[in-house]
């Protein structure tokens, strides 16, 4: 393998995408002391299709990356509302030490530039309005050695980071398709002029009909805090009924069901209905090769059991940092490319279990009949329910309650995949 030579180098990494995954690979890497050159196809500020919820998962990212998240615009929340089978109850996070007890909701508008600006004051080089269009391969190896965008520039570096989402350019130009095997969602959402704007909890309504047909997903009310709730819903393709909903119709049918003094009409909606996909349980793999590493929607790293992405963008740009950082203090070309070889089974280690859990889940949710089970006979059990906010939201603590260690169990022998 060669690598283009230290005074050819625009950067020591280039990271293609920044969203909540290229931002925080970008900032771990400027903290290991590299040079990072972060890119960005659009310019902010920008908008992104998201519910905007983030869990005490995702809150420990934000604070160990010293995001101020008491400033103005962030509002709290203390847990989920949940509502189905004629119940609804409220669920707080639960108290552990390796996570908050709060959650956060932030729109998308500006999550994602404050993320950028939190990477560029870290010591990262960002550069808006920059459309990548493919790799630059070393002739010899192969090897990924830098990015062209479609106005004919070039950017050269010793490894590239694709963050750049579900439909990866890079990802798909170097050889990595989407597995068939792995459960896909699509998230379609808006927002209301409403009074259910300020709300101590998220809200998700585990019964989603389609006239006689119960899908599997779950609908949300999560309110922004500046007047709107962001409403939305969230399905998977496990259900025979997916290719054939129109999602934007029945978010519409769903909210007409709604109280009225919610304001859910078209009177009140200040936004487009938009969707987007949600690739789940590493849905592209493998997550490294020829000097390519893929972080975020770009790997599928989409928790399948709640659809929850920002966290674990964040997470695995984290793990791409360090595993970056220890393979260029390495002497040689060799050397290093073992040490880059480690990214995918790292990953693996850290969350193929518990993937390979939800992937389980989803399929079992989307037979209708134990759906319809487990909504009518699960919610009435309070602690029932207290595990599978844990389960469901993946926070857990090592040396736990017995819930704890119940999950971290199943999680370590369930087969990573």
């Amino acid at each position: 393998m060669t690598e283009p030579a230290a005074s050819q180098a625009d950067a020591d990494v280039i990271v293609v995408g920044a969203g909540p995954a290229g931002s925080a690979t970008a900032y771990y890497l400027a903290q290991h002391g590299l040079d990072v050159l972060l890119l960005e196809k659009t310019t902010f500020p920008r908008e992104k299709v998201c519910g905007d919820g983030l869990t005490p998962r995702a809150v420990k990212q934000l604070m160990n990356m010293g995001v101020d998240i008491d400033a103005p615009g962030w509002t709290r929340h203390k847990g989920l509302r949940v509502v189905g089978g004629g119940h609804r109850f409220d669920l707080d996070w639960p108290e552990l030490d390796s996570f908050p007890n709060f959650g956060l909701v932030r729109t998308r508008q500006d999550f994602d530039e404050i993320l950028a600006a939190n990477a560029v004051k870290g010591g990262v080089r960002l550069m808006e309005g920059v459309n990548v269009s493919g790799p630059i391969l070393d002739d010899r190896s192969g090897h990924i050695v830098g990015v062209t965008t479609k106005d004919g520039r070039s950017f050269r570096s010793r490894v590239v980071v694709a963050a750049d989402g579900n439909s990866t350019r890079l990802a798909l130009a170097m050889g990595l398709h989407k597995r068939e095997d792995r459960p896909m969602g699509v998230a379609v959402r808006t927002y209301y002029d409403s009074p259910r704007h300020d709300d101590d909890y998220l809200e998700i309504w585990l019964e989603l009909w389609d006239g006689d047909t119960l899908l599997p997903g779950y609908g949300w009310v999560f309110g922004v805090g500046d007047g709107r709730a962001n409403v939305g819903l969230g399905l998977l393709n496990t259900s025979d009924a997916f290719k054939a909903i129109d999602y934007r119709d029945l978010l519409k049918r769903w909210t007409r069901n709604m109280p009225a003094e919610w304001q859910f009409d078209d009177e009140h909606m200040t936004a487009p209905i938009r969707g987007a996909a949600l690739p789940m349980a590493f849905n592209r793999q493998p997550h490294y090769t020829r000097g390519l590493l893929l972080v975020g929607d770009s790997g599928g790293s989409i928790n399948p059991f709640n659809g929850e992405g920002i966290a674990y963008a964040m997470e695995t740009g984290e793990i791409a940092a360090e595993v970056i950082a220890k393979a260029l203090r390495q002497d040689t070309a060799a050397q290093r490319e073992r040490v880059l070889r480690t990214y995918s089974q790292v990953l693996k280690d850290a969350y193929g279990g518990y993937f390979t859990l939800g992937r389980l889940f989803v399929e079992a949710i989307g037979k209708p009949g134990l759906m319809s089970f487990g909504v009518r006979h699960g919610l009435p059990h309070p602690r029932l329910m207290r595990f599978a906010l844990k389960l469901l939201g993946n926070l857990t603590d090592r040396r736990g309650d017995a819930s704890d260690k119940i999950i971290n169990v199943l999680s370590k022998v369930a087969p990573p995949a």
